[in-house]
């Protein structure tokens, strides 16, 4: 049984993706994509795909403030796994007898939408935690939360910030307003049901915790990236954040985690849908193909 086990991690580990051109070159598709791309096959209906990279500098700080409290308040200070949310993950599912609540961070929730599927099954798991650490170690701060926000999916074949905000609102994810922003911060819990243009109460409840808690969380900190997609390869600066406020954890926090975190509620999310039924997960053993936006 050792060895099996031990087998089954050895090969986690050694087909996992090689994250490292994801510093300086943006992915052209994702695990996520692909398995939409195969549903609507299975259905006999026409995939759909919207998406526009915007670098992060032309992000709006609302929607950047927006989604680190509704997703990740603590990301400036975890490595990529947010322990104590893990360890209250472990304990409930101990409980429950089955995995009901997640513990994603954003960096893992990247790691799964690009390489992995959306299944609960433990080696895939295993996998999306070693990614996330990579992505960690390869990647700054700003780097990733860029890449989350041009990959996840905002709707029904809605990928990424530009995408949403001109579907919802008419406009760039660089002109949304704070409660624009906290819309679709709010609807990513399950962005196939939530719709930001025609917000549920739900919604609406999410909209208010986000944007109470807005002020005290802030973007990346002073940081360079390159990314060779912005004009002639040069450099981009993140914005300059401010202190980091340790309030981000507070009761609203636990409330956005407590609704977001649980399986059973959100089935049809990018955190938490199954895959296709009859499909074999979508475990992916390489790199993602790699594009170069025309520069915006």
């Amino acid at each position: 049984m050792a060895a099996v086990c031990f087998g089954c991690l050895a090969y986690a580990y050694l087909t996992l993706p090689d994250v490292r051109s994801l510093a300086t070159e943006n992915p052209q598709s994702t695990a996520f994509m692909e398995l939409r791309y195969r549903e609507a096959r299975a259905k006999g209906e026409s995939p759909k795909q919207e998406q526009e990279w915007i670098e992060y500098s032309h992000i709006s700080p609302n929607l950047k403030r927006a989604v680190l409290v509704a997703e990740d308040a603590a990301f400036w200070s975890h490595d990529g796994l947010d322990y104590d949310e893990l360890r209250k993950a472990i304990e409930l599912d101990w409980q429950k007898g089955q995995m009901v609540r997640g513990a994603s961070t954003i960096t893992q929730q990247l790691a799964k939408n690009l390489y992995l599927s959306p299944s609960k099954n433990p080696l895939r798991k295993i996998r999306e935690l070693i990614i996330a650490r990579r992505l960690e170690v390869e990647l700054q701060k700003a780097r990733i939360l860029e890449l989350y926000l041009n990959v996840i999916e905002w709707g029904d074949g809605i990928y990424g910030a530009e995408a949403a905000a001109r579907t919802y609102f008419g406009t760039s994810a660089s002109s949304l307003g704070p409660t624009e922003a906290a819309l679709l911060a709010g609807a990513i819990i399950n962005p196939r049901m939530l719709n930001p243009e025609n917000p549920t109460r739900r919604l609406r409840n999410r909209q208010r915790l986000i944007l109470a808690r807005m002020r005290v969380v802030t973007p990346p900190p002073d940081a360079t990236i390159t990314v060779a997609d912005s004009p002639s390869g040069t450099e981009m600066e993140a914005e300059p954040a401010e202190a980091a406020d340790d309030t981000a954890h507070g009761p609203i926090d636990e409330a956005l985690t407590d609704e977001h975190k649980t399986d059973e509620e959100s089935p049809d999310s990018a955190e938490h849908t199954d895959p296709v039924e009859g499909d074999p997960e979508p475990i992916e053993t390489h790199p993602l193909p790699i594009s170069t936006p025309d520069p915006r």
